[in-house]
């Protein structure tokens, strides 16, 4: 995350300041399963201290002011390791906390209405199952695609399989960075040899872990010799 300390939280360009591709490398999605909220933030800033590049704050069921209380919280840890801060779908709660930018589906708003909304200087981000959405979605504003579920999964949110064949095909055809999502394991990393994404975006395999610290310096590795 380029981006000197007394610039941080401010209302700089964060798309100019961020070299998106790098810090798309394991982009962390939280779910707060049953974990308090005490537990819930010390597992983020256990993953942000050992190399996380980026986390997106993902809440569905929660109240708009718990939303906010949280993303507060979530900003002032990634704040301090200078990591940015994507928040799921909630536009509002981007602008409110002033975090790096907002991650937006199929059933969210449009992507050219989310661009406007979150100006210029935010990063934007799509998800896309096929190459239809990933092209609109590239001509639209977004700067970087989370494309799947790969694999299944069994956060709340629902999903479509999308194959790896899929993903090489929107790698080949878009030019802004591409991540795989969904159900994705250390063990599975390998999969994702020659498909030429950015990174993979991880939620339990990071949030449920025994280890937090070595399962993102093992991730990371496999990561490593995947990119």
């Amino acid at each position: 995350y380029e981006m000197s300390a007394s610039l941080v939280g401010s209302e700089m360009c964060i798309r100019d300041s961020v070299n998106i591709t790098k810090v798309l490398k394991l982009y962390l999605v939280t779910n707060r399963y049953d974990y308090s909220d005490e537990e819930f933030l010390g597992r983020i800033e256990k993953a942000c201290q050992n190399g996380v590049t980026l986390v997106q704050l993902r809440e569905k069921e929660v109240t708009t002011h718990k939303y906010f209380e949280l993303a507060t919280k979530v900003k002032e840890i990634t704040d301090r390791f200078r990591i940015p801060l994507i928040i799921d779908d909630r536009i509002d709660i981007c602008q409110a906390v002033d975090a790096a930018g907002v991650h937006i589906g199929d059933n969210d708003l449009p992507i050219s209405v989310a661009r406007r909304l979150i100006g210029p200087e935010k990063i934007l981000g799509v998800s896309a199952k096929s190459v239809m959405r990933a092209t609109q979605a590239e001509l639209e504003g977004a700067d970087y695609l989370g494309v799947g579920a790969i694999y299944p999964t069994k956060t709340k949110v629902i999903t479509k399989p999308t194959s790896i064949e899929t993903l090489k095909e929107i790698t080949r055809t878009v030019s802004i960075p591409v991540i795989a999502i969904g159900g994705i394991k250390e063990h599975t990393i390998h999969n994702f040899k020659n498909t030429e994404i950015n990174g993979v975006a991880m939620v339990s395999e990071i949030m449920c872990a025994e280890n937090i610290a070595d399962k993102v310096s093992d991730t990371i590795k496999e990561l490593d010799q995947v990119l």
